[in-house]
């Protein structure tokens, strides 16, 4: 079983510049064939296909664990999607006009007409993911060699386009997942080598930029992102140690598995209403109207009781947000 919580694993920026053309491109680290969709799909599949996994628990753990993090990592970049797209289409007006005029141009006109403004599971070209991208062989080091390919393949795209897309959303969505997929590279190599004896940490760093380079990943890699790994579980998987241990290959420094179960996560910002795409609808505050008088119905708080970020103050006052602390990387 699967236990959500509503945070985001790491902070994005809220909504400023729109960029559909950068959404677009970000879309690849969605749908793409070595985007989150497949990195969670894989390794979820191989953890559910698992057979004799109490002799071969610690491998079974290590897929099963990250597995449960990569459900994270794709709502992270509809999130970093869906805030690039945030304004957009202009403001609604009543037939005959089109408000989404200026749309006919951007490169993904799916994510306005067949999406709210919002990410959809395609990748930069709009080709929609699909099941052919699973491999769960049920050999295990074949899964897992596998495994260390899938998660190469994928620190080769977002560096991609971490060098295409200057947007705010999407650097910091890039800085966040080449750290923690650098993490799941480096597992996925050790457990190659511990089943085998094949010493692929020479093979770090995939492809030739070490992570620290960049400015974005410097605020994860202060805290620690890039030595340590989740279970994501209150007591399950605790054989990942017996795998997930040694020196990173690019550091030198002690593999560990957190204390923490998972990241503390921060609240989302609320993606804010697009009536010209009907999302939630063309009169978004008839559906806030509803849901005020259901919730006084069922004897809930008059406020809706989630949690949201608020973004920063007009005058610039507030504690330090994700983009400061990128530029505090950058000095």
């Amino acid at each position: 079983m699967i236990l959500r919580i509503d945070r985001l694993q790491t902070e994005l920026p809220p909504p400023s510049d729109p960029d559909p053309d950068g959404a677009a491109a970000v879309q690849e680290l969605l749908g793409g064939k070595f985007g989150e969709m497949s990195t969670f799909m894989n390794y979820t599949f191989q953890s559910f296909n698992f057979r004799g996994r109490q002799g071969a628990r610690p491998f079974y753990d290590l897929v099963a664990s990250i597995a449960a993090e990569e459900f994270g990592h794709i709502e992270l970049v509809a999130t970093a999607i869906g805030t690039m797209l945030s304004g957009t289409a202009a403001e609604p007006a009543a037939p005959p006009a089109a408000p989404l005029s200026d749309l006919k141009g951007a490169r993904n006109t799916q994510q306005f007409i067949a999406g709210g403004a919002a990410a959809l599971v395609q990748d930069s070209m709009g080709k929609p993911w699909n099941g052919d991208y699973v491999f769960s062989s049920g050999d295990l080091v074949e899964d897992l060699t596998h495994n260390f390919f899938l998660e190469t393949g994928a620190r080769n795209n977002k560096l991609k386009v971490y060098e295409m897309v200057e947007h705010p959303a999407a650097r910091a969505l890039t800085g966040y997942l080449l750290v923690r997929g650098g993490v799941h590279q480096v597992a996925y190599a050790r457990a190659v080598e511990l089943l085998t004896g094949a010493d692929l940490s020479k093979l770090f760093p995939s492809p030739r930029i070490p992570t620290a380079k960049i400015p974005e990943c410097q605020p994860h890699i202060q805290r620690r992102e890039h030595l340590k790994l989740y279970r994501f579980s209150p007591s399950d998987y605790q054989e990942i140690a017996a795998v997930f241990t040694g020196p990173h290959p690019e550091t030198g420094e002690a593999l560990y598995i957190a204390d923490e179960v998972h990241p503390a996560g921060v609240p989302p910002f609320d993606p804010p209403p697009q009536p010209a795409v009907f999302a939630p609808d063309y009169a978004p505050e008839e559906i806030a109207e509803i849901a005020r008088r259901l919730r006084q119905a069922a004897g809930l708080p008059e406020m809706p009781t989630g949690v949201v970020a608020q973004p920063p103050a007009a005058d610039g006052n507030g504690a330090p947000g994700v983009v400061d602390k990128v530029k505090d990387a950058h000095s």
